[in-house]
C-alpha cells in the first residue's frame, strides 16, 4: 500500500475538479428543463430519476465487472464518456434541437459512467490511503464535496444567470476532461485476484457473495437501510427543488443557485466536524441521532413564502445536509476497514445499488404526486419518513454500540 501522501492529494485533486463540475451540473441541467423547456414537475422528476436510474439497473454487477478491471482506467475512461454526454447537451442547443429527450439521455449516459466511476474511485481509495488514516481522508474528501456543492450552485446560478443553463453545462464537460488528466498520473491499481481463471466465480455467484454480505452482517445492513431512506427522501428533493425555487417561491437563477449552495454549507461544516463528532460521542452514535437532526432540517425547507420562504429553505436544506455527512462517513470507513479485501469493490457496489436505487424512486414519486398535491406539500410529507432510520438503527445492534468498529470482528459473517 502506498502511504505517501502524494498519491492521495492527486485523488484528491481530481474528485475535487470534477465535483464542482457536477455541482454546476446539479443546478443547470434542472434549471435548463424549466426555463428553457417550460417543463412541470412529472418532467422535473423524470429528469432527476434518470440522474441516478442507472444504480437500480447497474449497481450490483458493477462491483463484479469493476473487480475485474484496472481500477485507474477506469475512472480515467469513466470521466471522458461523462465529458462527451455533457457536451452534447450544448452543441444539440446550439443546433436548435433540443428537447427533453436530449437531456434525458446525457443524464442516463453520465450516471451509468458515474456507476462504475464511484465503485472503482471509493475501492482505488484504500490503495493511496493507510486503513489509519481512512476515516480523517474520508472526512476531507466529504468536506471537498461539500465545498463544491457550496460553491458550485453559487457559480452555477450566476452562469445560468449570465450565459443561460445550456452553455454552463459546458463547465462539467471541461471538469471531467482535467479529472481523467490528473487520474493518469496515479499509478495502476487491481482489486486482490480470487484465484486461478479457471476456478473464478461466475458473475452473478460474485454479486451474490456481496450481497448476502452486506444484508447478512449486523452494522453494514442496517447502515444500509438508513442510507435508502435518506436518500428516497434526497430523490424526492432532487425532483423537486428547482421547480419549487421557481414556481413556488418565484426565485431568480442566481438566487436558486444560491439557495441551493446552503447544502454545501450544511456538509461541509458537518463533514469538518465529523472526526471530533466521532471521537466525542461515537460513529454508532452519530448514525443513530443524525436522522432526528435530519427531521427538523426537511420540516423547514418548505416552510414559509417569499423572502421567509427562501430563508426557511437555506436553513432547512443545510440542516438536513449537516445531519447525512456524518452516518456517510462513518458508514462508508466502516465498509472500507471491515470488508475483506477481495470483496470491498462489491460490498461498496451493493450498498450504492441499494441506497441510491431509492433516489429515481423518490423522485419519479415526487413529481407524480406533486402534480396533483403541490412541491410543498410532498417535500413536507417526506420529512416524516426520515424518522424511519433511526427507528431502523434502534432496533439493531448498532444501538448497543459506541463506534461501528466495536462490533465484534470474530463473529464470522457468511459470505456464500
Amino acid at each position: 500500500m502506498a502511504t505517501s501522501a502524494h498519491p492521495f492529494w492527486t485523488y484528491w485533486a481530481a474528485s475535487t475538479t470534477s465535483g464542482v463540475g457536477t455541482a454546476v451540473t446539479t443546478v443547470a441541467l434542472p434549471l435548463a428543463a424549466v426555463t428553457v423547456l417550460d417543463v412541470g414537475p412529472i418532467e422535473t422528476g423524470l429528469l432527476a430519476a434518470s440522474s441516478y436510474l442507472a444504480w437500480a439497473l447497474l449497481g450490483l454487477p458493477a462491483g463484479a465487472i469493476v473487480h475485474r478491471l484496472p481500477l485507474r482506467a477506469t475512472q480515467v475512461a469513466a470521466d471522458l464518456v461523462r465529458a462527451a454526454a455533457m457536451l452534447a447537451v450544448p452543441l444539440i442547443w446550439w443546433l436548435g434541437e433540443l428537447k427533453l429527450v436530449h437531456l434525458v439521455v446525457a443524464a442516463l449516459v453520465v450516471n451509468v459512467a458515474e456507476v462504475f466511476f464511484f465503485t472503482a474511485n471509493t475501492t482505488f481509495l484504500p490503495s493511496v490511503v493507510p486503513k489509519h488514516e481512512l476515516t480523517n481522508r474520508n472526512s476531507l474528501v466529504s468536506g471537498t464535496q461539500a465545498a463544491t456543492q457550496l460553491g458550485g450552485p453559487s457559480v452555477a446560478g450566476l452562469l445560468v444567470q449570465a450565459v443561460g443553463a445550456v452553455p454552463a453545462l459546458l463547465v462539467d464537460a471541461v471538469s471531467y476532461v482535467v479529472s481523467a488528466v490528473l487520474l493518469r498520473r496515479l499509478p495502476e491499481r487491481r482489486e486482490p485476484a480470487l484465484g486461478d481463471a479457471d476456478a473464478r466465480p461466475g458473475m452473478g455467484q460474485m454479486i451474490a457473495e456481496g450481497w448476502r454480505f452486506v444484508v447478512r452482517h449486523p452494522v453494514m445492513a442496517p447502515g444500509m437501510w438508513w442510507a435508502c431512506v435518506v436518500n428516497l427522501v434526497c430523490g424526492v428533493q432532487a425532483g423537486l427543488f428547482a421547480l419549487y425555487l421557481v414556481r413556488d417561491l418565484d426565485a431568480p437563477p442566481a438566487m436558486v443557485g444560491v439557495l441551493l449552495a446552503a447544502d454545501g454549507v450544511g456538509s461541509l461544516l458537518a463533514a469538518a466536524a465529523t472526526p471530533w463528532l466521532v471521537r466525542r460521542f461515537g460513529s454508532a452514535r452519530i448514525l443513530l441521532f443524525g436522522g432526528l437532526v435530519g427531521f427538523v432540517g426537511a420540516l423547514l425547507i418548505p416552510a414559509g413564502e417569499g423572502a421567509t420562504g427562501w430563508m426557511c429553505f437555506a436553513v432547512g436544506t443545510m440542516v438536513f445536509a449537516a445531519s447525512v455527512v456524518p452516518g456517510s462517513v462513518v458508514t462508508r470507513t466502516y465498509r472500507q476497514v471491515a470488508s475483506p479485501p477481495e470483496l470491498l469493490s462489491r460490498v461498496m457496489a451493493t450498498v450504492r445499488f441499494a441506497s441510491w436505487s431509492m433516489i429515481p424512486l423518490g423522485s419519479l414519486a415526487a413529481g407524480i404526486l406533486a402534480a396533483h398535491v403541490g412541491s410543498r406539500a410532498v417535500l413536507l410529507a417526506s420529512a416524516f419518513v426520515l424518522l424511519i432510520g433511526p427507528v431502523v438503527i434502534r432496533f439493531s445492534v448498532v444501538r448497543r454500540l459506541r463506534d461501528l468498529e466495536d462490533f465484534d470482528s470474530s463473529v464470522e459473517i457468511a459470505a456464500g
